[in-house]
């Protein structure tokens, strides 16, 4: 009888456990929409208090030296967390369920607070008079914002952001093993979501010092990350990705390479 009860009692607190998962990973999962929809306004310059180019004034120096700070602690840590030698020792101490919500919600800790520290650099590089192509750069920006959520849902949208894992947890199923798959715009770009984000960072019909900065800086880190995530792919699918990377172009859609 006793053994029966200590079998009940441990199978309620793996329920109990399992549930805590769960509502982590949904509240990391809730921090990550707030911030990427905050984003959107951030960079935009629409319907969010303070945006790119509004906030504390400072000395060019000290705006430099304050965002390209900010920004390269959002790429060490978005880069770090996600190689696997990272993951390995992560997960001695997090457990594996929340390993990838812990990921998303870091990263977005991180730009919140890039975003709340961000200095402006109000001069101004280029600014469209045309009112007509002025509303075409921004909606090309929006284009590519919308490039970069609907590549999301293209490939796992859930499993990208940590609900899948805390959801197979919760119902104790394990996850399934990645698969290579290229649908729609992965046919003929490697990284559409990268894409999306160099579309909507440039796509800017008022271009200041500091959303040159943030473009330029940004680009630069795609570039660096998308280095380190392809090695990774590589290494998980072997020939099938280098096939892939034959067919179809990195950032540039349909540009093969040789």
């Amino acid at each position: 009888m006793l053994k029966v009860n200590s079998t009940r009692q441990a199978a309620s607190q793996t329920r109990l456990l399992r549930l805590i998962a769960f509502l982590y990973g949904l509240f990391a999962y809730a921090v990550f929409l707030f911030t990427i929809v905050y984003a959107v306004g951030f960079v935009s310059g629409i319907g969010v208090p303070k945006t790119i180019d509004t906030g504390p004034e400072a000395s060019v120096i000290d705006a430099l030296s304050i965002n390209t700070l900010l920004m390269a602690l959002f790429a060490i840590q978005h880069t770090g967390m996600a190689r696997k030698g990272f993951k390995n020792c992560w997960t001695r101490y997090v457990p594996t369920c929340i390993e990838r919500s812990t990921y998303v919600l870091l990263a977005s800790l991180c730009l919140m607070l890039l975003f709340w520290q961000w200095r402006p650099l109000p001069a101004v590089v280029w600014q469209v008079e045309d009112p007509d192509v002025f509303v075409m750069i921004a909606t090309l920006s929006f284009v590519g914002w919308a490039t970069v959520f609907s590549s999301t849902f293209l490939i796992d949208h859930f499993e990208l952001f940590g609900m899948r894992h805390v959801t197979a947890n919760l119902s104790g199923r394990g996850i399934p093993a990645p698969q290579f798959k290229k649908p729609l715009y992965y046919k003929f770009v490697r990284h559409p979501i990268y894409l999306g984000f160099i579309i909507a960072f440039w796509a800017a019909p008022v271009m200041t010092i500091g959303h040159l900065l943030f473009a330029a800086v940004t680009t630069a880190y795609i570039f660096v990350g998308i280095f380190f995530e392809e090695r990774d792919l590589l290494q998980l699918f072997g020939e099938q990705y280098r096939q892939y990377k034959r067919q179809a172009g990195m950032l540039i859609p349909w540009r093969k390479v040789g």
